[in-house]
């Protein structure tokens, strides 16, 4: 495994110790794959709704530890009598409704039971992220106290192993009660009645996981993420009596907490959790739960899979039976189909079948889903002329038995839209282009599962939602036989083994060296040999006389591996090269493009 990889998936603690902390197991039972009441695709109005349908059955959330052991079963039933208590003594702190909670979001029972607390109490809940790289404490806490500041939080709460760094975070901030689940246990119950959050206000608040000095807070309406989440479960992987998911995804990103958390819930099945980090150190767990507890749906990003087929030994799959996984699901960045093939084959010995493989598309600006593949069909591709792509947009499908020696990209399909989405592709003058045109461009999407905007930043909101309701996705694509195929970026995102990096924190951090003037860096990703995305920042120094520069490379190199937790390209060019818009700032794009073409940046 590389350097990048092994960084990119090391979720630790705070502390450094790159593992959470072990939990004892109950001697209890999971909780059952099949129901006693009728499945309900996510028809309700609220989540609170949801949740008081589900909690008439016998599914719910199960827990588990880094050793495969059941920690906690917290059935619907138990989490909704649990959270409208816990709801009342939120209430005690007398915050006015639709106040913001946060809520440190490691994979605990408790998350969700305050998650679900908000719900029933009028509070809107906000995920805070737990540690995802080696930035350490200090880096930690200033990313916390940025979210809390820019949320807006009235109220906090973090298990004891994070609490320490939440009550540091809010040092300055005006916060009316922070504290342990057991402190806020301990409240008193207020006397007032429930009037949970209603279908007009905000389900929650979910911080685009990316920039740690530039977030912006998703608004999600309750009418919005109830909506994708019928579509998701109803249209997307049409859930059926007895399905079990199993997750180890973070419950601050939205795949992990709306496609399981919520979605799940919303269509009462059971769900098998155990934390990000513990993937990263074990993924083989993953496969075990899914084998033993006989799961029929899970979803990753291609490098969960392919982290996966990595580290398993042979002896191992012998064991395993994967017969019943009939939905693997795989989105969040884009998608690399022979990683997913690797795994198939890897793991056919066990009974993984590669048409239960799903991809699918979506972001947090849209609830989560905007397409999805048709169950039971695995992943179909499409191979187009490479040079013709880049140099001109086109889609020029390409046989590879008389393409001539043309280089080949390889794009999986995500699926047809899902019931309520509208889709366009735009060129950069903002003209459609239809699918006959043959060319790609940039992904504009409307529909009732759209945010209404980001918290408090309407400029950000203006620059990416339109007052007709139409999204810029930031993502190129083009539509192949009514399927979106996502082909880049357009926006700046760069994401690394599923993690989203904001280029303007790499720029940041290279402009505090003092060999670098305020906007003479550029970041970007680029595609490396092998298929991977690779972060790049090119550099024009104030003083580049030729000289070996080495030292300045390895100083930068480090100080982002150390607040990102990424493995960055750093490349020193020539004064003028950085390609400027009409305001004089770096156009990322445009520079990327300019090196690219005239060879300048050399990947190693």
């Amino acid at each position: 495994m590389s350097t990048n990889q092994s960084q990119a998936l090391v979720y630790s603690s705070p502390s450094g110790k790159g593992k959470t902390p072990e939990v004892s197991p109950t001697e209890v039972d999971p909780t059952p794959s099949v129901n006693t009441i009728p499945i309900k695709h996510g028809t309700f109005d609220t989540l609170a709704d949801a949740l008081d349908y589900a909690a008439k059955g016998v599914t719910g959330f199960n827990f588990y530890n880094r050793r495969g052991k059941l920690v906690k079963s917290l059935s619907y039933a138990l989490l909704r009598k649990e959270a409208r208590t816990l709801a009342r003594k939120i209430l005690y702190a007398g915050v006015p409704r639709g106040s913001h909670m946060a809520i440190v979001a490691n994979t605990h029972p408790d998350f969700v039971r305050f998650f679900f607390a908000c719900q029933y109490a009028g509070i809107v809940p906000v995920p805070l992220p737990i540690v995802m790289h080696f930035s350490g404490a200090k880096g930690y806490v200033k990313q916390i106290h940025r979210l809390l500041k820019l949320s807006n939080a009235k109220l906090a709460v973090a298990t004891e192993e994070y609490l320490g760094f939440l009550k540091e975070a809010a040092k300055g901030l005006e916060l009316d009660l922070i504290g342990s689940p057991d402190e806020f246990d301990r409240l008193p119950e207020s006397k007032a009645k429930l009037q949970p959050l209603d279908s007009t206000e905000l389900a929650y608040l979910q911080f685009t996981s990316g920039s740690t000095r530039f977030p912006k807070g998703v608004m999600v309406k309750q009418s919005a993420v109830m909506n994708n989440i019928h579509i998701i479960t109803h249209h997307g992987i049409n859930c059926q009596k007895g399905d079990r998911a199993v997750s180890w995804l973070p419950f601050y990103h939205d795949m992990g907490l709306v496609g399981l958390v919520l979605a799940s819930l919303g269509t009462q099945i059971s769900v098998d959790f155990f934390s990000t980090a513990d993937f990263a150190m074990r993924p083989g767990l993953w496969i075990k739960l899914m084998s033993e507890n006989k799961g029929t749906v899970s979803f990753s990003p291609p490098f969960g899979y392919e982290l996966a087929a990595m580290r398993l030994r042979s002896n191992d799959i012998a064991q395993f039976d994967l017969s019943g996984w009939r939905v693997a699901g795989v989105g969040a960045e884009m998608i690399r189909p022979e990683l997913l093939r690797k795994f198939a084959q890897r793991l056919k010995p066990c009974g993984f079948d590669e048409k239960a493989f799903m991809p699918c598309y979506g972001m947090a600006e849209c609830s989560l889903a905007v397409s999805f593949s048709v169950v039971g069909q695995g992943l179909k591709v499409d191979l187009v002329d490479h040079e013709r792509l880049v140099e001109n947009n086109e889609i020029v499908k390409v046989d590879p038995k008389s393409s001539n020696g043309s280089k080949i990209k390889e794009f999986v399909r995500c699926g047809r839209l899902l019931p309520g989405f509208e889709a366009e592709i735009r060129d950069e003058n903002g003209v459609v282009l239809s699918e006959d045109e043959g060319r790609c461009g940039t992904l504009f999407l409307r529909g009732p599962s759209i945010m209404d905007g980001y918290f408090n930043d309407p400029e950000a909101t203006k620059e990416v939602l339109s007052p007709d309701g139409w999204l810029d996705t930031g993502d190129i694509a083009y539509i192949s036989e009514s399927e979106i195929v996502i082909t880049g970026r357009s926006k700046d995102l760069i994401i690394i083994n599923g993690r989203n990096i904001w280029p303007q924190d790499i720029e940041y951090l290279a402009e505090t060296m003092d060999e670098v003037r305020i906007g003479d860096a550029c970041a970007f990703s680029v595609t490396d040999s092998s298929g991977k995305e690779r972060a790049v920042v090119v550099v024009q120094l104030r003083n580049n006389n030729g000289k070996d520069h080495s030292e300045f490379i390895d100083g930068l190199k480090g100080l982002i591996a150390t607040e990102l937790g990424i493995d960055c390209h750093v490349e020193i060019v020539p004064k003028n090269t950085l390609v400027r818009t009409t305001s004089g700032k770096p156009s990322r794009n445009g520079t990327k493009k300019y090196c690219l073409k005239h060879g300048l940046i050399h990947l190693n």
